[in-house]
């Protein structure tokens, strides 16, 4: 069947409260899912959307914050108190950790909510090797080999092409998902995603 293109960044705090239910979902239906990790300040200045420091104390106090926890508690998601604390650090060995991941024929699902989880439960830095290492240590993948391929050209290549593709399709946040070719913006669309792929699959 037709796959899930799955468009977010690793510390993504809406990418994270999605993660399990999407996973939950993909399995449900039997669809895989295609992670696309991409440069999100990228994407955001693509799509024309207001950085974060530059939105109102008023945008930010709802959306990372007030938002977070309801849906923190909705989703049974815990989230730490506050922003993370290394938040704006680089986000682009842990994308090319992932996309190592993809290339080595890795189901890279759990790596994925492992990263997001770490950062927003765990205030992890994801932009550290040895947090890195240890996050796909403890659910049993060999870190190293895929650190080893992280920074290199080809995956490099692929983080962009990724960024390049999710601007040129009209993405404008993390996450973002394409079922059949449709996109869902945020993950407060998965129970659309949902229905969609019941009525996909004759159900009601």
């Amino acid at each position: 069947m037709p796959d899930i293109e799955y468009f977010y960044s690793a510390h993504s705090a809406y990418a994270y409260l999605g993660s399990a239910r999407l996973m939950a979902i993909a399995r449900a239906a039997g669809r895989r899912i295609v992670h696309r990790p991409v440069d999100l300040d990228r994407v955001l200045d693509g799509a024309g959307s207001v950085p974060f420091a530059k939105r109102t104390r008023a945008q930010r106090a709802y959306f990372f914050a007030t938002e977070i926890q309801r849906w923190s508690r909705y989703r049974n998601a815990p989230v730490m108190d506050g922003r993370p604390t290394h938040h704006d650090n680089s986000t682009a060995l842990a994308h090319g950790m992932l996309i190592a991941g993809v290339q080595q024929g890795i189901d890279v699902d759990r790596l994925a909510h492992a990263m997001l989880e770490a950062h927003w439960s765990d205030d992890a830095d994801l932009a550290d090797r040895t947090t890195l290492a240890g996050l796909g240590r403890g659910i049993r993948l060999d870190s190293e080999a895929l650190l080893e391929h992280a920074q290199s050209p080809e995956i490099l290549a692929i983080l962009e092409a990724n960024t390049e593709e999710a601007i040129a399709r009209s993405v404008f946040g993390s996450p973002t998902y394409f079922i059949d070719g449709d996109m869902y913006y945020g993950q407060d669309r998965l129970e659309l995603i949902e229905h969609a792929l019941r009525q996909s699959r004759g159900g009601t």
